[in-house]
């Protein structure tokens, strides 16, 4: 059976984003690169304050509520019907939840080919990458780093702490048929 969605776990500054893009490049075929960032950006204003379900805490923590969940829900559900109409997807997530999040997704994908990848990282190095950055609030790589593993059931793992997302996509790209 072909792989239709490739699910990349890791906490924020992880190098989720580049090793999407990597595997875009290196894979035979075209594939969307869908994150929880994109869902992010779509969202209105509101939902993205602490009364309305999203919450930037300043420690860096990540606090979502009912309204953000429902949403979520929906972009899920999305995402996998893309998937079910032939679309590829790689999907740049971060389990906040740990396993719980990844039953949310199973469920919404079903039957459909697919393989969870870990992206780990040094929290140092994530850290660092975060303030580089500068669209993060500081400390956000440090409170996902080990939480969005938490449970969560890989088929590979990659560590972006020494090596580039290139090869990490190259050695994903290997275990994908």
């Amino acid at each position: 059976m072909t792989t239709q969605v490739i699910v990349l776990n890791g906490g924020s500054s992880a190098g989720k984003s580049g090793i999407a893009r990597c595997l875009q490049a290196v894979l035979p075929d075209p594939w969307l690169a869908l994150g929880v960032d994109t869902l992010i950006q779509a969202m209105p204003a509101s939902p993205r304050t602490p009364a309305a379900g999203l919450e930037l805490a300043a420690d860096g923590a990540v606090v979502v509520g009912p309204e953000f969940r429902a949403l979520e829900a929906a972009w899920i559900e999305g995402v996998a019907a893309m998937a079910r109409a032939g679309a590829r997807i790689i999907v740049d997530e971060v389990f906040l939840g740990g396993a719980d999040s990844q039953e949310r997704w199973k469920k919404a994908l079903g039957a459909l080919e697919t393989r969870w990848v870990g992206v780990w990282c040094e929290t140092a190095v994530a850290a660092g990458r975060e303030i580089a950055r500068g669209d993060r609030v500081i400390g956000m790589a440090a409170s996902q780093a080990e939480i969005v593993h938490r449970g969560v059931v890989y088929d590979l793992r990659v560590d972006t702490t020494t090596t580039e997302a290139l090869e990490c996509a190259r050695a994903i790209a290997a275990y994908v048929r």
